[in-house]
């Protein structure tokens, strides 16, 4: 399996990630190598293709917009982003079994620190006692998938308050460190359940 892993320990600016991200799209359109990169971003919130304007509550942020699936999110500092171009034509042409495969290995990449998780069918990303812990953004261009999803780790949960995130004004947001305290070694156990489940893709 030729796919490139690179793993940002500094946080990266947005658009230089997605920048980066849309010019791997069309070498791995030709055929190149596949890609999966584990980052952080400073504090950044994003506009995906289904977002409202009444969905920021803080008209004093700056809102990126972008072109993967969903509506408005945070990046911030120890939230660890998972961004992927993954080349379909190569595995199962089905996005929505690509989906459920990251469902899968985030809710396994939880198991590890004792926090139970599930899917939710009506409002996408992972879900913990009704609050959401891990968003998912994919957009598929000739059948190669990419942007990815974000797991909050050890963020600040009071940034989210300046949006509704992901339009949900009724849900709550959470992370590993709210939940369990404990959160060694994430990107080490993340890559291994990402790798482990990549197959099924």
């Amino acid at each position: 399996m030729d796919i490139e892993f690179k793993n940002s320990k500094k946080p990266v600016n947005y658009k230089k990630a997605l920048n980066l991200l849309e010019k791997r799209v069309d070498v791995v359109k030709k055929g190149g190598r596949e890609l999966v990169w584990f980052l952080e971003h400073p504090i950044t919130y994003t506009a995906g293709i289904r977002s409202k304007e009444q969905e920021v509550l803080d008209n004093s942020i700056n809102i990126i917009k972008t072109n993967r699936g969903g509506k408005i999110t945070l990046h911030n500092r120890g939230q660890l982003v998972v961004y992927f171009v993954i080349n379909l034509n190569k595995r199962k042409k089905d996005i929505r079994n690509l989906v459920r495969q990251i469902e899968n290995i985030i809710i396994k990449f939880l198991e590890i620190y004792k926090i139970r998780s599930y899917a939710d069918k009506k409002n996408i990303g992972i879900w913990v006692k009704r609050k959401k812990i891990a968003a998912i953004g994919i957009r598929v261009s000739r059948w190669v998938a990419y942007h990815g999803f974000s797991i909050n780790i050890k963020n600040n949960l009071n940034d989210y308050k300046k949006i509704i995130p992901c339009g949900l004004n009724n849900k709550k947001v959470t992370s590993i460190k709210n939940e369990r305290k404990i959160i060694s070694e994430a990107r080490k156990n993340l890559k291994e359940v990402f790798f482990r489940y990549i197959s099924k893709f």
